[in-house]
């Protein structure tokens, strides 16, 4: 199977960089360029890629609102690109649907590692940035309270076991840190995970979490 990706950065030499890198890949194929966020959804709507990279800071359109419009419109994953690591970015970029989050100084191997993981339907999330989307969550709440409340009625498709395992997830643990939690096999967590996943309609782990956050399931700022 060949990866289609669509590089999106308005500064030629980085997107070109990445373009190259990528397309020396065997199983990697970059079908389209866009200097910024207006073209990407633009290339995304003609190419139909797996992946989309989006730089997040692009003109016209940045790198957030397009990957909005690309996660509403399309099953195509998106990738985050920034040379900020900073906290705003990184809960805005994930909320959008992005499925990953990497600096611009990523290297070479891991730039390709990213690809590859996000079409296979994980979340490119280092567990520094997983713990910033969720004491993110935190700060938000004291500054903006909300009264407590039950777990929303959407998680009612869930079994016992399953809702144990999006808590999990939203706590940041990893597939084998909630198999030792659950005390079963790290096979029939990755079970656990796609039937959250498929039975909420997430698209990846990330949404996982901000979802286990917004539905009360576990209470923000707790």
């Amino acid at each position: 199977m060949t990866i289609r990706v669509v590089v999106a950065d308005d500064q030629e030499l980085v997107r070109s960089g990445f373009a190259m890198i990528l397309q020396a890949q065997p199983d990697i194929e970059v079908v389209a360029e866009a200097g910024d966020g207006a073209e990407a959804v633009e290339a995304v709507r003609r190419h139909a890629p797996d992946v989309v990279l989006l730089d997040i800071r692009m003109p016209r359109v940045d790198g957030i609102e397009a990957a909005r419009t690309v996660c509403a419109e399309s099953d195509c994953k998106v990738v985050m690109l920034t040379t900020f690591d900073q906290d705003d970015y990184v809960y805005e970029a994930l909320h959008a649907g992005a499925s990953g989050f990497l600096l611009k100084d990523v290297r070479r191997d891991d730039l390709v590692h990213a690809v590859r993981v996000v079409v296979a339907g994980d979340s490119l999330l280092a567990p520094s940035v997983a713990r910033r989307l969720i004491a993110d969550f935190t700060r938000r709440a004291v500054a903006d309270p909300v009264p407590a409340a039950g777990p929303s009625e959407e998680l009612g498709a869930l079994t016992a076991r399953e809702r144990e395992t999006l808590v999990l997830l939203g706590r940041g643990l990893s597939n084998a840190e909630i198999a030792a939690e659950l005390v079963v096999s790290e096979h029939t967590v990755k079970t656990h995970v796609s039937n959250v996943l498929s039975k909420l309609g997430l698209r990846d782990r990330i949404q996982a979490v901000i979802c286990a956050y917004e539905t009360g399931l576990i209470a923000r700022g707790g």
